[in-house]
């Protein structure tokens, strides 16, 4: 899954050390609890042998899990996941949804089309405390064990959108009809919790439904990327003490994050 992911490319990686790439198959699944552990372990690594560690994003809802710290929410119950995925196996997405709209609406929300595996989970959690998942707020103070300086880059809306659908052609010309198809042929299912990130789950199609060409894929995609940026741009405005950038800018803010991360390193 190396186009439609957007994976730093080979000389990239040859130049900069990246952790947290190339660490699961997409058939398995991977929560916030695991990148907030990967991560914690990868961070403790780097600052060992004195380097700086590097969070860049991505998904704001991971950053903040990690800067915040979890919320109390209880552990998963091997008992009562393999009960309610018994139950819900030959039911629909749909059927799971409204289910979970009647005792969760805000995570009903919040979980993308397609994603069981959350939907399952905030079900678990509701069976097993009785409250719903949405009501374990993230704690709203930073975590104490390390300093964090936060930087965020912004860009006007419609330029945002304009490099998103830039983005995917390119994503395109680079092979990413291929990739998919050699992901199916190696046995990737729409089921499957990597298949359903943006880039991959617009090509699958419900069975009966025609078989999606590459114009509408590259469509939805765009599309898809341009709403989950805009969902993403509002969950970043919620960290805390961010300094903000305006990317356009280019001859002016990266020395000024040069002079900011600096002065930070002094402290």
């Amino acid at each position: 899954m190396d186009i439609g992911t957007a994976k730093p490319d080979a000389e990239t990686l040859s130049r900069i050390p990246h952790h947290l790439v190339n660490i699961i198959d997409y058939s398995e699944n991977f929560s916030v609890g695991d990148f907030c552990t990967r991560a914690d372990e990868a961070v403790k690594g780097i600052v060992q042998r004195g380097n700086l560690p590097v969070l860049s994003g991505g998904t704001a809802f991971y950053l903040k899990s990690w800067l915040m710290g979890m919320p109390a929410t209880p552990a998963s119950n091997p008992q009562i996941r393999a009960a309610l995925e018994l139950h819900w196996s030959d039911k629909s997405e749909e059927e799971l949804k409204r289910e979970l709209e009647l005792i969760d609406p805000v995570s009903a929300g919040r979980i993308g089309r397609g994603d069981r595996y959350r939907m399952l989970r905030a079900l678990e959690v509701h069976m097993q405390s009785g409250r719903p998942l949405s009501s374990y707020n993230i704690p709203d103070t930073p975590r104490d064990d390390y300093q964090v300086l936060s930087i965020g880059l912004n860009r006007e809306r419609s330029e945002l959108y304009r490099r998103i659908n830039q983005r995917v052609e390119k994503m395109f010309e680079e092979g990413l009809a291929e990739e998919v198809a050699a992901l199916i042929n190696q046995g990737a299912l729409r089921e499957h919790p990597g298949m359903k990130a943006i880039g991959y789950r617009e090509w699958f199609r419900e069975p009966g439904e025609p078989v999606p060409d590459a114009v509408e894929v590259k469509e939805l995609i765009a599309r898809n990327t341009r709403r989950y940026a805009k969902r993403q741009i509002t969950f970043f405005t919620s960290l805390p003490d961010v300094h903000w950038f305006d990317a356009s800018q280019k001859s002016n803010f990266p020395g000024r994050i040069n002079s900011l991360i600096d002065d930070f390193l002094k402290k």
